[in-house]
């Protein structure tokens, strides 16, 4: 008897159908271990620690104290006695310039000083000619010690600017001092801290505080016992900052070693770089290693918020949607999730106020392309929810 070509179509479709319906139980019993029970969630038990939050920023080791230093006096460079990289006592002599016409003008300014405290100086004018005579010999004393440039203070020559035989360049006797000139964007307020004024007896060069964007002077001096970094933080993370608060420093030609530090200060005007707002914020640091030097580069994190003794979950477990913190826990073997009240939220665990209890299951973030596997075939049909359909047109159509 010849069957139709209609009803043979339809016997070929209901074999494949039934092929298809064996091969995907096949494929659903392999990935269950052979079994048809749902494969338990990957869980978490909700524990007591300590949660930190942190912010970051990159930076550059500088010194908190740094001066460039100029000879009070013009003229010919005599003697240079340190180079770069030597380091330094306070007071120890670092250059000098040819001193023969300031100790002539000092002798002459003292012998008119002497003819002047000689003479009547209880009238009008030989008091007044003794003044000038005085004042002329301060100023004569003044240039002579300018013709030497000694260290403020005990540190490492960072820069030699002139050399012997060249133009001492005197600006005066002033000599800049700023809190580094390494690092990132130079910034009014964060690198303006650590200047240290004051000046160096018998130098010729006094200490006042300037931009760290002033030239450099004939040397110049870091105090490398006292180092900081800046860095620059976004705009949110700013707002997380506070003096006093803790950091941690690595260093990236130096795996391993870290130094710890506190923020210090924390610069009011922001710096915009391709559209980027950032605020620099000085890190001074404590507990360096020797093997630290000015100008590497670092990663500084310091730690913005703390919780300790607190129920933590993972940070990845926590949800929010509309305004709303769930933790999804394994209950008599059902997922529930439970609205949560957090605290201080970390990188790695998060702070849990209310809503769970210690030892609670709580379920690990699943990976993406996992989620069409739980809970059996949604639909009925294969992972992702697609179902088998079989009619007259054939299978899967």
């Amino acid at each position: 008897m010849k069957l139709s070509t209609k009803r043979r179509a339809l016997i070929v479709n209901g074999a494949l159908g039934v092929l298809l319906l064996g091969g995907a139980g096949v494929a659903y019993a392999s990935l269950n271990g052979g079994s048809s029970a749902e494969a338990a969630p990957s869980t978490t038990p909700v524990t007591r620690g300590t949660v930190l939050s942190s912010v970051s920023a990159s930076g550059a080791v500088e010194s908190a104290n740094t001066r460039s230093l100029s000879f009070g006096t013009s003229g010919t460079v005599e003697k240079i006695y340190v180079e770069s990289g030597d380091k330094v006592t306070k007071g120890q002599i670092l250059a000098r310039v040819d001193d023969t016409a300031a100790e002539e003008d000092l002798d002459a300014a003292a012998a008119s000083l002497s003819a002047a405290q000689d003479g009547d100086t209880t009238t009008a004018s030989g008091y007044s000619q003794y003044i000038q005579a005085r004042n002329a010999y301060r100023d004569a004393k003044r240039t002579l010690d300018g013709t030497v440039l000694k260290a403020p203070f005990g540190g490492t020559i960072t820069a030699v600017n002139g050399a012997v035989g060249g133009s001492s360049a005197g600006s005066g006797g002033s000599s800049t001092g700023s809190s580094g000139g390494t690092g990132s964007s130079a910034v009014s307020g964060a690198r303006a801290s650590g200047s240290s004024g004051g000046s160096s007896a018998g130098s010729g060069a006094s200490g006042s505080s300037g931009s760290s964007g002033s030239s450099g002077g004939f040397i110049d001096i870091a105090d490398t016992r006292r180092l900081q970094v800046v860095g620059d933080f976004t705009e949110s993370d700013v707002t997380k900052l506070k003096s006093g608060q803790t950091a941690t420093v690595t260093f990236d030609a130096l795996p391993g070693v870290t130094a710890s530090g506190k923020v210090t200060v924390i610069d009011p005007v922001a710096q915009t770089s391709n559209n980027v707002v950032q605020y620099a914020a000085t890190i001074s640091l404590t507990d360096v290693p020797k093997t630290v030097r000015l100008g590497q580069t670092t990663s500084v994190q310091v730690i913005v918020a703390k919780a300790d003794d607190v129920l933590t979950v993972p940070t990845s477990a926590v949800r929010t949607a509309g305004g709303q913190d769930t933790v999804t826990v394994l209950s008599n073997g059902r997922q529930v999730a439970k609205t949560v009240e957090v605290g201080v939220k970390g990188d790695t665990l998060t702070e849990i106020r209310s809503g769970l209890s210690e030892g609670d299951a709580v379920v690990r973030s699943t990976t993406a392309g996992t989620g069409g596997l739980q809970g059996g075939f949604p639909g009925g049909g294969f992972p992702g929810g697609g179902a088998v359909r079989i009619g007259r047109g054939g299978a899967g159509q």
